[in-house]
This record gives C-alpha cells, structure tokens and sequence, in this order.
C-alpha cells in the first residue's frame, strides 16, 4: 500500500457522506418546491411543528446550524407568514420564534414528503435504521 493511498477519494468516509447529503437534499427539492421551500427551510419548519415556539439559539442547535445561517431562513419564513421573531420579554438579547397558524396548517401540505423521499431511498427499514444510528453516533463525536 502506497502512503498516498489515504489521500485517495475512494479511501475517504466523508466523500460518500457529503455527496448523499448532497443527493438526498437534490431528491427533496421537486417535493419542497411544491411548497415553494428550501431544504433548509423546510427542516427549521420540521422543528417549530414540533416545538411550536423555540429560541433561535436552541433551534440552531437542533438544526446544526448557526445563526448567520438560520437568520435569513427565519427572515424568509417570516415573510411568508409562516413563523414570528420577537424578542423574549425576559432577556431582550434572546430571539424567540413562533409558528403561525399558516405554519401549522403547512404541516398538512408537507406530511408526504418524508413517503415520497423513502420512496426514493433504496434501503429497506433495517438499513435505514442502522445508518440513521450511525449518522447520528458520528455527529455525537
């Protein structure tokens, strides 16, 4: 084995991982557009259906994103009259989000995405569940 061998695409775990990210945010869009969303909205949205109510820096912390990220995803839900912003009423430093009405009834338009994207998704139950655990055993480390 050659010492350069690690630094071949084939070697690497993280290059499967990026491009089936990749590929499975590019098989939600037909489905998102529909509900004119962005992958990215449409996961904040899948949190304030569970939530109902969150602050922004506990949002990006179940999201995994930061707050120069999630800013203008929160901007753009707002102006489709889909979430709230308002500062909390203890701590004026604290952003706090809201669903909307038109929010939640956008739960209803969206409830077959996740049937229509395991549709798309060859794995059966098994292996889905095995690489759900080990997707988020790596995000743990």
């Amino acid at each position: 084995m050659d010492k350069y061998d690690v630094l071949k695409i084939g070697n690497q775990l993280c290059f499967p991982m990026y491009v089936c990210a990749k590929e499975v945010v590019r098989r939600y869009k037909p489905f998102l557009d529909e509900l004119d969303l962005t992958y990215t909205q449409y996961i904040t949205m899948m949190a304030l259906w569970e939530h109902k109510q969150i602050n922004v820096k506990e949002l990006g912390d179940i999201l995994y994103l930061d707050s120069g990220t999630l800013t203008p995803v929160l901007k753009k839900l707002q102006q489709k009259g889909y979430i709230n912003r308002a500062r909390s009423d203890e701590d004026e430093r604290v952003l706090i989000v809201t669903l909307t009405d038109d929010g939640e009834k956008l739960k209803e338009k969206a409830i077959e995405i996740p049937y229509k994207i395991g549709s798309c998704i060859k794995l059966d139950e098994k292996e889905a569940e095995t690489l759900y655990k080990l997707l988020y055993k790596v995000l743990e480390t």
